[in-house]
C-alpha cells in the first residue's frame, strides 16, 4: 500500500457519494500537509546525481492549448526536468490536446505527454489498432468537463441543447473525444438536419469561448483543469455558467467503461457561479514504451518529490503527485521504470 496523497489548493470530492465540501484550508497550509504526508519515511534519491552522460539531451512535453491546464502543467514539467538535470533541456510543446498528444508520442515527436485516460484506452477499442507503445508514467490530476453557456442562457439541462449549436473540441483534443459520447449519452443526435438535433462545430477553447461571447455557438464543451484561466477570465468578461452532467454517468460507465467519474466544481472556482457537479476523467502522463528506464524513473522522483513545483498557479483541482495515486493510471500499464521508482519510493 502506497502512502499519502498531495492536494492542490483544495481537494474535491470524486466519488458519487460526496455531495459537499469540507471548508477549505489556505492553499499552502493544504500543499504542506500534503508533501508530508506524501513523503513522510520516503528518502528520494538526489536527482542532482544525474550527470550529463546518463542524460537525455532534450526532453519535450506534449501539452495543449493556450489558456488551458494542459499546456501550463506541461510547461511546469519541463522546467522542472530541466532544472533538477533530468535532461539537459526541455520544452513544453503547443498542441490540440489528448489526441495530438498521444500521435506525437507514438511517432517519436515528444517524450512525454499528458492526456486524457478515456482517449489513451481509445486506440485499445474493438476494430482499432492496439496502442503499441504506449506507457504510463502516473496519474497527475483529475479533469473536469466544463458544459459552458452565457449566464443568461435559457438552457437549464443537457437535453436544452437539443436544437442548438455546441462547441464540440478541437480536433485532436480529448475533448472532441469526449463530447460525442456526452451527447449521445443524452440522447442527442449530432446528424445534420435531424430533429432535435445538436449542431457541433469543431472550435477548441478560446475560439469557442469567442464563439460564446458573440453567439455563435449556445455552449462549449471544454475538458481541464478547475478554474481552466480562459474560462475564468471569460466569465469575468460577460459571465458564464455550467450544465450539470453528472446525469450522464450511468449511460457513459455501461457503455465506455470506467473512466469516468462523478466530480464537482466548487462554487467559488469561477466567480459567482454556484457549485456543479460534472463528470471528471483522469489525466496520465504517458511515455512511449521505448523511453529509457532511468529517465521515467527519475521523473517520478520529481513528481514526487517536488509536487509543489507542477501545480499551475490558478488551480483547485485534485494533484495526485504521490505513489499511491500516481499508479492508478485507468489500466494502462506503468513503464518499467516508473514501477521500479514506486517500489524503491514506498515499497
Amino acid at each position: 500500500m502506497f502512502g499519502g496523497r498531495l492536494t492542490g489548493a483544495r481537494a474535491l470530492p470524486t466519488s458519487p457519494q460526496r455531495s459537499t465540501l469540507p471548508p477549505d484550508p489556505p492553499r499552502r497550509t493544504v500543499l504542506k500537509a500534503g508533501l508530508a504526508a506524501g513523503l513522510s519515511g520516503l528518502l528520494l534519491p538526489g536527482l542532482g546525481a544525474c550527470t550529463p552522460t546518463d542524460r537525455p539531451g532534450t526532453v519535450t512535453v506534449a501539452g495543449g492549448e493556450p489558456g488551458g491546464f494542459y499546456l501550463e502543467f506541461a510547461e511546469l514539467l519541463a522546467a522542472s526536468l530541466q532544472r533538477h538535470g533530468v535532461a539537459g533541456q526541455a520544452t513544453a510543446l503547443t498542441t490540440g490536446g489528448s489526441l495530438d498528444n498521444l500521435e506525437l508520442l507514438l511517432t517519436g515527436k515528444a517524450t512525454f505527454a499528458v492526456a486524457l485516460a478515456d482517449s489513451a484506452a481509445r486506440s485499445t477499442a474493438a476494430g482499432e489498432p492496439p496502442a503499441v507503445g504506449l506507457s504510463a508514467v502516473g496519474k497527475v490530476y483529475e479533469n473536469y468537463v466544463h458544459c459552458v453557456i452565457r449566464h443568461n442562457s435559457e438552457i437549464r439541462d443537457i437535453s436544452g441543447l437539443a436544437g442548438r449549436t455546441v462547441a464540440v473540441g478541437e480536433p485532436g483534443s480529448g475533448t472532441s473525444l469526449t463530447t460525442p459520447r456526452l451527447l449521445a449519452a443524452a440522447g442527442l443526435s449530432t446528424t445534420a438536419g435531424t430533429a432535435g438535433g445538436v449542431t457541433v462545430l469543431s472550435l477548441g477553447l478560446n475560439e469557442g469561448l469567442a464563439a460564446l461571447r458573440d453567439g455563435t455557438v449556445d455552449a462549449l464543451f471544454w475538458s481541464g483543469g478547475v478554474p481552466t484561466a480562459a474560462i475564468a477570465a471569460a466569465n469575468d468578461d460577460v459571465g458564464l455558467g455550467f450544465l450539470d452532467l453528472s446525469p450522464l454517468l450511468p449511460a457513459l460507465r455501461a457503455k465506455y467503461g470506467v473512466f469516468y467519474d462523478r466530480v464537482l466544481i466548487p462554487a467559488g472556482a469561477y466567480a459567482g457561479i454556484p457549485a456543479v457537479w460534472t463528470v471528471g476523467v483522469a489525466n496520465l502522463l504517458l511515455c512511449r514504451s521505448d523511453l529509457d528506464d532511468q529517465t521515467v524513473k527519475r521523473t517520478v522522483e520529481l513528481l514526487v518529490g517536488h509536487a509543489e513545483e507542477l501545480i499551475p498557479r490558478s488551480s483547485l483541482s485534485v494533484q495526485f503527485l504521490s505513489p499511491e495515486s500516481l499508479i492508478n493510471t485507468a489500466g494502462l500499464p506503468l513503464h518499467p521504470g516508473a514501477v521500479a521508482a514506486y517500489r524503491e519510493l514506498h515499497g
